[in-house]
């Protein structure tokens, strides 16, 4: 079967702004401070153990298209839509904010790779494309909620 590069560069976007999305909650966990520390630092621990479990997932669906998955670190800033941080956040609050943003851009993502899918008759990746949308408005229910407080 045939699929189309439109698909394989759009899975392609969805595993890079996985991955650059996990680094960020990664980076986030181990350099937030103050008074919320040991619930950020928990929550920003939960969120990148979820999304770099789908990282993997996501490769091993590009896999099965017959292409490669990103072998370098310059490749994933380079194709990524999601804003690298210029410097550390000044707060816990900016960091909160810069990972719903990530969120945001992987959900787009997943969105315009589930409406492929659909469209190229590609139904377990439509399904993954799917299943990770509901992680992902989970996410950022519960990071919204964080920036209530």
């Amino acid at each position: 079967m045939q699929f189309s590069n439109e698909l394989k560069a759009t899975l392609q976007i969805v595993i890079v702004n996985t991955y650059h999305m996990y680094f960020k909650a990664h980076s986030y966990h181990w350099n937030v401070e103050g008074m919320y520390f040991s619930q950020l630092h928990g929550f920003f621990g939960d969120i990148y153990t979820e999304v770099f479990a789908a990282v993997d997932v996501a490769a091993e669906e590009l896999r099965t298209l017959d292409e490669y998955a990103p072998g370098s670190l310059s490749d994933i800033i380079k194709q990524s839509t999601i804003s690298e941080d210029a410097a550390k956040p000044a707060d816990c609050h900016d960091m909160l904010q810069n990972l719903l943003d990530a969120n945001e851009e992987v959900m787009v993502s997943l969105n315009k790779l589930f409406e492929q899918a659909t469209d190229d008759d590609v139904q377990g990746l439509a399904d993954f494309a799917a299943s990770r949308l509901d992680v992902h408005a989970k996410h950022r229910w519960m990071i919204r909620s964080h920036l209530k407080g």
